[in-house]
Order: C-alpha cells, then sequence, then structure tokens
C-alpha cells in the first residue's frame, strides 16, 4: 500500500553498522610488542646488511664493523620476538620443515633462518679477524637475504582479511623499505663519527624520502580505509612517526659537519621507525575491530563491477 513505509533502513545508510555491532573479521591475535618490533628489527637488520657491503666494497672498516653486529644482533632479537609470540620455540622450528611459497610465514622463515646464520658468521669474522674469506662470503649472502627481510614482513601482514594492511599491500613494501633504510642509517649516525658515517646519512635520508612519499601515496589511494592511519591512536603514533623522520631529515641536511646534530637526526631516525612499525600495525588492528572498514568497500567494489559490466561495449 502508497501508506506503508520499509521497517528496514537500505543498506548503505551511514553511517555504517553491522549486524548488532558485530565485527566482521577477527581481529588478528598478534602479541604487542612483539611483533610491532619484529616488523622493525628485520627492516634494521636487513637494511644494516646493505650498508655494511657497500662499507666492505668502498673500504669502510669501521662503518663495515658496526652494521655487521647492528645486522646479526637485528635478527637475533627479531627471532626471540618471533619465537616469544609463537610462545614456543618448536613452532618456529616446525615452519622449517616445509616450504610453502603460498604462504608469507613460511618463505619469510626461510629468510630468516639463513640471513640469521650468515649475518652471525659475517659479523664473528669481522671482530676475531678470523676466516676472513668466508666471513666476507657470508657478508655477500646476508646482503643478498637483506631486501628479502625487509619488505616480505610487509606481504605477511597483508596477506590477511585486515583492511588497512591487506588494502594497503602496494605501497607497504616501500613503507617498510624506507623505515628499514632511515632506521639503518640512523643508527650508524648516531654511534659513528661523521667521516665513517657519511655512507649511512645518505641511506638514511634516501629511506626516509621513500618512507614518507609512500605513506603519503598509501593514505591517499586508500580513501575512507586510510582512516586508522589517520585517526585515533594508531593516526596519533602516524603523524609522530612522520614527525620523527622529517625532522632527521631536516637536521640530516643542516647539520652534515655537526656530530651533535647528526647523532640527534640518527636517534630521530631510529625513534620514526620503531613508532611507524608500531602504528601500522596498532592501525590494522582498528581497522579489524571496524566492520565498516571491511563491508563499506567490499561494496563499492561491487558496485564498480556491475556499473562496469552495465556500460555499453
Amino acid at each position: 500500500m502508497r501508506g506503508e513505509q520499509s521497517m528496514v533502513p537500505e543498506a548503505d545508510v551511514q553511517p555504517f553498522e553491522s549486524y548488532y555491532g558485530k565485527q566482521i573479521i577477527k581481529t588478528p591475535t598478534w602479541k604487542t610488542p612483539d611483533v610491532p618490533l619484529y616488523l622493525f628489527l628485520g627492516g634494521l637488520a636487513g637494511s644494516s646488511a646493505l650498508l655494511a657491503e657497500g662499507a666492505a666494497l668502498s673500504g669502510n672498516t669501521t662503518l663495515e664493523r658496526f652494521t655487521r653486529l647492528v645486522a646479526a644482533g637485528g635478527a637475533g632479537a627479531g627471532t626471540v620476538c618471533l619465537v616469544h609470540d609463537l610462545g614456543r620455540p618448536e613452532r618456529f622450528l616446525n615452519m622449517l620443515r616445509v616450504l610453502k611459497i603460498t604462504s608469507p610465514l613460511s618463505v619469510g622463515s626461510f629468510i630468516l633462518a639463513p640471513f640469521s646464520a650468515l649475518s652471525s658468521a659475517a659479523a664473528a669474522s669481522q671482530v676475531t679477524g678470523r676466516l676472513p674469506v668466508l666471513g666476507r662470503l657470508a657478508g655477500v649472502g646476508t646482503a643478498l637475504f637483506g631486501p628479502p627481510l625487509v619488505t616480505y614482513t610487509a606481504a605477511l601482514i597483508s596477506n590477511t582479511a585486515v583492511p588497512a594492511w591487506h588494502t594497503a599491500r602496494r605501497e607497504l613494501p616501500f613503507v617498510f623499505a624506507g623505515s628499514g633504510a632511515a632506521a639503518a642509517g640512523g643508527l650508524a649516525m648516531l654511534a659513528l663519527p661523521v667521516r665513517a658515517g657519511t655512507p649511512a646519512h645518505r641511506m638514511a635520508l634516501a629511506g626516509a624520502a621513500l618512507e614518507v612519499g609512500a605513506v603519503a601515496t598509501m593514505e591517499h589511494r586508500l580513501g575512507m580505509v586510510a582512516e586508522p592511519y589517520q585517526q585515533g591512536g594508531s593516526g596519533r603514533l602516524m603523524r609522530i612517526a612522520r614527525g620523527c623522520t622529517v625532522a632527521a631529515a631536516a637536521l640530516t641536511v643542516v647539520g652534515r659537519r655537526s656530530r651533535l646534530l647528526r647523532a640527534v637526526a640518527g636517534a630521530s631516525y631510529v625513534a620514526g621507525s620503531v613508532v611507524t612499525r608500531f602504528g601500522i600495525f596498532e592501525a590494522g588492528l582498528a581497522s579489524a575491530r571496524d566492520p565498516k572498514y571491511t563491508v563499506v568497500p567490499q561494496r563499492e567494489r561491487l558496485r564498480a563491477r556491475q556499473e562496469a559490466r552495465a556500460e555499453p561495449a
């Protein structure tokens, strides 16, 4: 009848609410701070391995020694964080029994394990001076595994149903690569003299530019799904990280010859990288808790496909 009104609102009425306000997907059970620190340490270790190999090729012994130790220490600490998140050490060992190419976690285990062994061998040779040829070969191997170690964690979290991670799968590897480079370069700037750390400040500056640009591109492309990166506690973390990274880049340019300014810039690079990982992690959790980030983009994609099929050829 004409006077009747529907008692059920249209499906796309805003603000979106799910059935009884329930979540659509399960919030990841990964632990904090274990997983964010694991993401950070992988980037730091992998980028330090690349910096160490560059230092070896240029004869910068001071930088090579330091970054070899950072690569080995970062890989070891990252493994500890991963095992603690898994709960039992044998769970990590079990992942090395079979390589499953479709699983980022399985592939990542076969990246982390050889990287840890090779980086430890390279660092031990560098410190003791023994077996220099084998140590040099181990260093080359570590550098080869470095880039995959830096970026595979982006594939790991993107290969989930978490909207803020999965939707950002194109940009997250670049964010992680830039953040890792900034951290590795920044730590060397903090610890080493100006002359020895010159390649490090170049890597940090390039990494900062890549990270900031990739995050901006990501937030622009994601649209509504970018809200967790911009709002709430996770948004606050991302703003702090951006501020640290931009400030570090500015100090790097201004204080090229100042040991103090370079040290401050280095510490700021490292802080920005750490906070970036925590911000991305928390943004993912926030997007999983709010069902609108799952359902509304799905409806938009479905509507776009329907409109594309409806268009005349």
